[in-house]
């Protein structure tokens, strides 16, 4: 344990806290048989980050695991998957076999004879080269045939075998999502059998499934296929579980808090199940733009409620349309004109900024209730030499908006009220 400790703490370029980090499961690893998923769950760490660390900097020790003895320097250089589907140790334990199965050093033997060359299982040995290493049977094939050492034994698949397994394969052909264990299971025939049945006389059906999970590979959309051949999508049983509200969310403005108190599911669970199988929803009640496959900027736009957008929906049709006032249209509406106005502001700044505005002859922009509130002190402004503020008293507002609203929108205005005062005061 002292020596595997110190080779842990002397790892060239790994972290020291990647090591103080991992130093607990390595000495496990080194000392026990037990897995590394029960390694890491007994020390509470990472399984694909402990993978990678024994694979990178303790690659030999990893090597050593399952059979291949190496150094440390040699370890560098040694696949580990040398075919899909193949173990390593079952790779070294074969390996010499194959390789004499090969060569023509060994052809006038059968494959049952060079398994006992090597101490191994004909049986065992003729399933790894089906398996893994057809082009070699292949070769063999067509050498002994060419030297005169053909067996006469029959090739290819058995006639009641062919028969067994071609509704599971008619099915995988016919579905790309369903796996091999699921077409054994419907039809009824041995899984083990039916994957070794594909493996050799399927090869092509093999490999364009192997393709199409390949290219699935960290592409998970609802669905569609996953690099594990299976459907990407929620078990019939969740499914079930939040039907009703999904779609009360699909087709009502109500809360997610509000659905899950009508429905009595679980608030955690609907906000999870429908951030993974439903994000589209998700953006469109927020008004985010969706791409599937793509991250959401989920800051990019202002967060609100889908109910108060519904509560506010008619009077922002109402007000479209023209000719009320923001507060008329509150009273009818039966809302808050203040908090009607604010959501307008945040929401509909253009219809907010345009409502009530009316142009002026000199082509100002000035809002439709202001004109109507100061029309007649504007006539009196216009036609009497009363001031700013004797008006606004009588009128019962204030002089200081008053007159900056003459400023504003009428200056012309101003302009004349001054010439009438001098008028009157040359006259008196």
């Amino acid at each position: 344990m002292a020596l595997k400790e110190c080779e842990c703490n002397q790892t060239r370029g790994c972290k020291p806290e990647t090591e103080a980090k991992y130093r607990p499961a390595f000495e496990l690893y080194t000392a026990t048989d037990l897995s590394i998923a029960e390694i890491c769950r007994q020390c509470g760490i990472s399984i694909s980050g402990f993978s990678r660390y024994i694979g990178i900097y303790h690659r030999h020790l990893m090597l050593e695991r399952n059979g291949i003895k190496c150094s440390r320097e040699e370890a560098d250089g040694i696949k580990m998957n040398q075919r899909r589907g193949q173990r390593p140790e079952t790779h070294a334990k074969y390996k010499e076999a194959i390789a004499a199965c090969d060569s023509m050093d060994y052809i006038e033997y059968n494959v049952s004879q060079i398994a006992r060359e090597f101490g191994l299982s004909g049986t065992n040995l003729g399933r790894q080269l089906r398996t893994h290493y057809p082009e070699v049977l292949e070769f063999r094939e067509r050498a002994r045939q060419r030297l005169g050492l053909d067996d006469g034994l029959p090739r290819g698949t058995r006639p009641w075998c062919k028969e067994q397994y071609a509704e599971a394969v008619g099915l995988l052909q016919a579905d790309r999502y369903v796996t091999v264990q699921e077409a054994a299971e419907r039809c009824n025939v041995s899984y083990s059998g039916l994957e070794q049945h594909l493996i050799f006389y399927h090869k092509e059906l093999v490999g364009n499934r192997i393709k199409i999970r390949e290219q699935a590979t960290r592409q998970q959309r609802r669905g569609k296929i996953t690099g594990r051949g299976t459907l990407h999508a929620p078990k019939p049983e969740t499914i079930e579980v939040y039907a009703e509200a999904l779609h009360l969310y699909r087709t009502t403005p109500m809360s997610v808090r509000k659905i899950v108190k009508q429905t009595g599911v679980s608030l955690r669970g609907l906000y999870d199940y429908l951030q993974t199988w439903y994000k589209d929803l998700v953006c469109e009640r927020k008004g985010i733009p969706y791409e599937e496959g793509k991250p959401v900027e989920w800051s990019s736009v202002r967060r609100y409620n889908p109910a108060t957008a519904a509560k506010y929906a008619d009077a922002i049709t109402r007000l479209k349309e023209g000719g009320l006032s923001t507060a008329k249209v509150a009273a009818e509406f039966g809302l808050h004109p203040e908090c009607f106005r604010q959501y307008l502001k945040e929401h509909e700044p253009e219809l907010y900024a345009r409502q009530g505005m009316v142009k002026t002859e000199s082509g100002r922009s000035m809002a439709n209730h202001s004109m109507g509130k100061y029309k007649e002190a504007l006539h009196l402004y216009a036609t009497t030499t009363k001031s700013v503020k004797s008006l606004a008293r009588r009128f019962g507002f204030n002089d200081c908006s008053f007159g900056q609203f003459i400023r504003r929108h009428f200056p012309e205005l101003h302009e004349q009220h001054q010439k009438l005062v001098q008028q009157t005061k040359k006259t008196d």
